[in-house]
């Protein structure tokens, strides 16, 4: 495949990946969401500070930005060579911008919602065994590090398990092993006893 096509993907997936849904999201709140809740600009502490409506936006946004980067190579218009190599990129791109953002001076999220959404359109029913993993823990446990962690280790085992072909696997678990080392102090808080469980709160008021 023309290294082109490899470089147009991966600039387009870190640009997208870039996109501060939550960041902007909670602006538009008067918030400045890297100073309040956890501090971390996704979905989860969007969604403690400011309320689910909020929170499940950005949720959405950061897995459509993660599904664009993995699906554009896919369009018959754009005629890529090799365009599930170039997906791949996309995606591993996204993720690499969300969680160090260009716009947010190379802050950002974990990169869950974003890696979700690329991998939906690459490996559907792994990620769907993974959603299923995540929405048992988080129902269970009321953790939704936990909950992401278990989702991070079940995509990619459910991707091995199906047979997938090898770069997809590999692209797979290097993205889930990237999200549980952006979860590492949510790990040593689970181990020690001292993670915060979910809990529902009213939306801060600007």
């Amino acid at each position: 495949m023309p290294h082109a096509w490899l470089i147009a993907s991966a600039l387009v997936g870190y640009v997208l990946g870039s996109l501060p849904f939550g960041w902007l999201v909670a602006r538009a709140h008067g918030v400045d969401i890297f100073k309040v809740g956890s501090g971390n600009p996704g979905a989860t502490n969007v969604k403690r500070v400011l309320g689910s409506k909020a929170g499940n936006t950005v949720f959405a946004l950061d897995a459509v930005k993660g599904a664009l980067a993995a699906g554009w190579p896919m369009l018959p218009f754009f005629a890529v060579p090799d365009p599930r190599m170039a997906g791949l990129v996309g995606v591993i791109a996204a993720v690499l911008g969300h969680s160090f953002s260009m716009f947010t001076k190379f802050k950002g999220g974990k990169g869950v919602a974003t890696a979700a959404g690329g991998l939906v359109v690459l490996i559907p029913i792994s990620c769907l065994i993974g959603a299923a993993v995540w929405v048992i823990t988080f129902f269970v446990s009321r953790y939704v590090s936990l909950a992401s962690i278990l989702a991070a280790v079940a995509v990619p085992a459910a991707s091995w398990l199906r047979g997938n072909p090898l770069s997809l696997n590999i692209v797979a678990t290097a993205l889930g092993l990237f999200v549980i080392i952006r979860h590492r102090e949510n790990l040593k808080r689970l181990l020690n006893g001292t993670e915060s469980r979910f809990s529902k709160k009213k939306p801060t008021q600007p």
